[in-house]
């Protein structure tokens, strides 16, 4: 009897220790769960852009007291390039940074960021992509939370012999994408498409004499080694503008002081992409002038001859965007006034 007894409280004291084992401990006051969110970014994780958007979503885990968490894809490993808006919208991301250009029709009015306007740096292109994408509100962008924008430095030409009269781009075969390709059209030359890690070689093997491209690019691409020139052409340089748009639903649900941080925290993002644009091409013009590369200046009437050229296509845009019910005229318009205050800011 006093055995059976004895096992009694053997059993009961276990299955009051089990109990209390399937029990979770009670949250401390205060504690939140985690938000996790993904982030798929198209620039390789060398670049600094990608680099960037890594600092991005540690601050934002910092603030917020790690309530929130990013994880950042880079190199196109979560949504290629072209496929990172829609992968943002669909959900395939929680958060996506691209270009706009990369797919192209989808975004009508805020095509006209890329446009030869005259950029005279990537600071300025960026905050003018951001204060015209906030200002104009487009429609095209409603089916996601857009964060920030930023944009590279002016895009400029880069040959194997020297260009300084519009006369001398006659026939050039120029490797040039996208819109760029009418850029080189207008111009007189010949546009051929490729993707920028195949120009090195085409530069070098003489399959195009000339290339449209940001100057970090001949360092970071190392076109500089197989180009001899360098055209001074920011009359009309142009940008490319990119995204870090967020999903919707996602966005919706965090709490409202979450939201405020993130818009914090981009604000401040805006600023330090712009800078590592401007600091890209200085670090580019730096490796063209060390291998001795010439700089081609246009005077005052190739300017004006240059600019002229590419004028229909500034028309052609307002135009097409009007005819689909945009304010395409006075993006324009607003564009190229801030360009003009931003270039005689700085002497240009």
């Amino acid at each position: 009897m006093k055995t059976n007894y004895s096992l009694w409280l053997v059993v009961l004291a276990c299955t009051v220790l089990a109990a209390g084992c399937g029990k979770q401990a009670p949250a401390a006051p205060g504690s939140k769960k985690p938000v996790k969110l993904t982030y798929s970014v198209f620039f390789p994780p060398t670049h600094v852009q990608a680099k960037l958007a890594v600092e991005w979503a540690d601050e934002i885990r910092k603030r917020t007291g790690g309530q929130v968490q990013i994880t950042v894809f880079s190199g196109g490993a979560l949504t290629k390039a072209d496929q990172c808006y829609q992968g943002v919208v669909d959900g395939v991301s929680d958060i996506g940074m691209s270009a706009f250009a990369y797919t192209r029709g989808r975004f009508p009015l805020l095509e006209g960021l890329d446009l030869p306007v005259g950029y005279p740096d990537g600071i300025s292109a960026t905050r003018m992509a951001n204060a015209l994408t906030a200002k104009f509100k487009p429609a095209e962008t409603q089916d996601t939370k857009m964060l920030y924008v930023h944009a590279h430095g002016p895009g400029v030409l880069a040959t194997k012999k020297p260009v300084a009269k519009l006369g001398d781009l006659k026939g050039l075969k120029i490797r040039a994408t996208g819109f760029c390709a009418k850029v080189v059209e207008s111009l007189g030359g010949s546009p051929v498409s490729m993707p920028q890690g195949e120009t090195y070689e085409a530069l070098q093997k003489g399959v195009v004499d000339a290339t449209f491209c940001p100057v970090e690019t001949l360092k970071g691409w190392k076109q500089g080694e197989v180009v001899n020139c360098l055209t001074d052409s920011r009359c009309i340089g142009y940008t490319t503008a990119f995204f870090v748009a967020m999903n919707k639903g996602k966005w919706d649900a965090l709490p409202a002081d979450v939201q405020k941080t993130i818009e914090s925290v981009s604000a401040e993002w805006v600023v330090k992409h712009g800078q590592a644009w401007n600091d890209a091409d200085a670090e580019g013009l730096a490796f063209v002038k060390g291998l001795k590369r010439e700089i081609v200046p246009l005077d005052a009437a190739e300017q004006t001859l240059w600019v002229e050229k590419v004028t229909p296509l500034l028309n052609d845009y307002a135009t097409r965007a009007t005819q689909k019910g945009l304010p395409g005229e006075a993006f324009l318009n607003e564009l190229k006034t801030s360009v003009a205050e931003a270039r005689a800011a700085q002497g240009k």
